[in-house]
């Protein structure tokens, strides 16, 4: 499987919730994906400079609720977000 950015978003929006502010590990992202873990960390920097990721300082993460509405429109065309 070829891992994306919208692949690892959905995956963050699988194991963590923006609400209750659950989050999720790197690694976890890493194994569930099973990738490594510069393109996780790659796709993550890319995903919470467009405000769609929160990467907390002790290294958890969670999705945010625009990142939630964003796969709430479930549209199968291309999204561009841009972080400018």
């Amino acid at each position: 499987m070829v891992v994306t950015r919208r692949i690892v978003l959905e995956q963050l929006a699988t194991a963590s919730d923006a609400k209750r502010r659950e989050t999720t590990t790197k690694a976890a992202l890493v194994a569930t994906l099973d990738t490594d873990a510069g393109t996780i960390e790659s796709y993550l920097d890319g995903l919470e400079a467009c405000e769609l990721a929160k990467t907390y300082p002790d290294g958890s993460v969670r999705i945010t609720i625009t990142g939630e509405e964003l796969l709430a429109l479930d549209t199968d065309e291309l999204v561009i977000v841009d972080s400018e």
